[in-house]
């Protein structure tokens, strides 16, 4: 009898092993998901959903994807290189850009003996996926939301909303924390503690699919250019065909609750570094598509671009951190500046403008500017500033960028925050200033204390500005 269970346990284990082999198992860190359809996106009753979040039924085919987040050590080794902020060899890397992310997946699969599956064309601005090689690769927005979801339908995979004891976030700040501030008591998940940095991958128990950390520690970067989505492209799509910006998924270290949700869509430009967005990495199954996909980004728009190099420093600030920082930047260069004003001012009682800096987030208002810039096409840099609420800009930054042609412009970003850099306001900016370049950005903690020259100087000369 003992010997027919140890014939039968090994048959058991080669045929398991050969139908890892023949659907091109890249390890034991991998989880090989099914295909099958879901809902992408997100209901019209989704709180905190963005309007790009359109609900519509998209089906992918099987592949593997990573259990973990790529860690610092498995970069450095393939790269020699190591680009984080937080330091640590089983921390998830980050800071790492778009193209430095297909870059390694190249890199990882040469030296894994797999034929890597993206060619970069000679100027850096096309970018080919073969879906027949065998190599490493970034999921698809399609794949990535499937595989997060684990077969649910709500904002989280967790059927309770995550906290701090179950995800690396901005714990302060669960779910639906903006509109119930001051009254915590009603949420499901109150608030816990904030980490305020990237930890051990795989801290925090897997999803329903054996994936970890598919909320927070780090953002994950995906294949796809951020655009609208084409419903009618539901069989395995990979977004636009060209555009300006690269999604990231799932949230990091310092996002709040609202920007875990599965649905939720983060975006950057292909160049930019960012503290809390990394790597996790998929490959395709043997029996995937076989075609060959190119995505462009699409060249840098010259409808507004001035003949002479001007810039301007334009911010909305509300306790004054924000304009400290500005005074600072414009005593150092000498460049024009505007202050943002409002028709209709925010109240100056901190607690009741907590409370309406939330509502018109969640409605995505527009407050009308009492201020007229003129000649805003004489510049071709804008050195835009203003405090971090609610993890996003506030909203007369918002009601600025859609009321000037940014096209063809520089946009170098800084905020005041009290903890949360920049959270999603980068995303912010770069969906509603889509054909403007985004220069690296400059966060600083209140009124940036003793440090605050020193910071500004060493910000404008990294962005050549001094």
């Amino acid at each position: 009898m003992k010997k027919l269970i140890s014939i039968s346990l090994m048959l058991m284990c080669m045929a398991v092993m050969s139908y890892a082999a023949a659907n091109n198992s890249p390890g034991d860190d991998y989880v090989l998901i099914k295909g099958g359809s879901f809902t992408m996106g997100s209901p019209a009753n989704e709180d905190w959903r963005s309007s790009d979040e359109t609900a519509h039924t998209v089906s992918v085919g099987p592949f593997w994807l990573s259990r973990y987040e790529v860690t610092q050590s498995l970069y450095r080794s393939i790269m020699k290189d190591n680009p984080s902020d937080n330091i640590g060899d089983n921390l998830p890397v980050e800071s790492v850009t778009w193209t430095e992310a297909i870059t390694f997946c190249n890199e990882l699969s040469r030296a894994k003996g797999r034929t890597p599956v993206y060619t970069i064309s000679s100027d850096g601005m096309s970018v080919t996926w073969d879906r027949a090689a065998d190599g490493y690769r970034l999921p698809t927005e399609a794949e990535w939301e499937y595989a997060a979801r684990a077969g649910t339908k709500t904002p989280f995979w967790t059927k309770k909303v995550p906290g701090a004891d179950d995800v690396n976030f901005y714990g302060h700040y669960p779910y639906q924390i903006e509109q119930n501030y001051f009254h915590d008591e009603v949420l499901e998940t109150r608030p816990g503690v904030y980490r305020g940095h990237t930890i051990a991958v795989g801290s925090f128990q897997a999803n329903p699919w054996g994936l970890f950390d598919i909320y927070g520690n780090v953002g994950e970067w995906c294949f796809d250019l951020y655009g609208e989505y084409d419903i009618s492209r539901n069989n395995n799509p990979t977004g636009v065909a060209s555009g300006t910006r690269h999604v990231h998924r799932g949230g990091g270290w310092n996002d709040f609750g609202k920007n875990l949700r599965s649905a939720y869509r983060a975006a950057a430009p292909s160049d930019n570094r960012l503290p809390n967005v990394g790597i996790r990495l998929a490959v395709s199954v043997d029996n995937a598509l076989r075609d060959k996909v190119t995505i462009s980004e699409s060249a840098e728009s010259t409808a507004s671009k001035p003949s002479a190099k001007k810039t301007l420093i334009v911010y909305y600030s509300w306790s004054g951190n924000t304009r400290g920082v500005a005074n600072e930047i414009r005593r150092q260069t000498g460049f024009d500046a505007v202050e943002l004003t409002l028709v209709k001012s925010y109240s100056q009682n901190y607690n009741k403008v907590l409370n309406e800096a939330q509502h018109d987030q969640h409605i995505q208002a527009r407050p009308a500017l009492a201020v007229k810039i003129d000649n805003f096409d004489q510049y071709d840099t804008v050195i835009l500033g203003y405090p971090n609420w609610w993890a996003s800009i506030p909203m007369p930054i918002a009601t600025l960028l859609e009321s000037y042609d940014f096209s063809g412009k520089t946009i170098l970003p800084f905020c005041s925050h009290g903890g949360g850099r920049f959270g999603q306001s980068l995303t912010a900016i770069a969906k509603l200033a889509p054909n403007a370049k985004l220069g690296e950005g400059l966060s600083v903690h209140y009124s940036g204390g003793g440090s605050l020259s020193k910071d500004v100087t060493k910000w404008l000369a990294k962005n050549g500005m001094r």
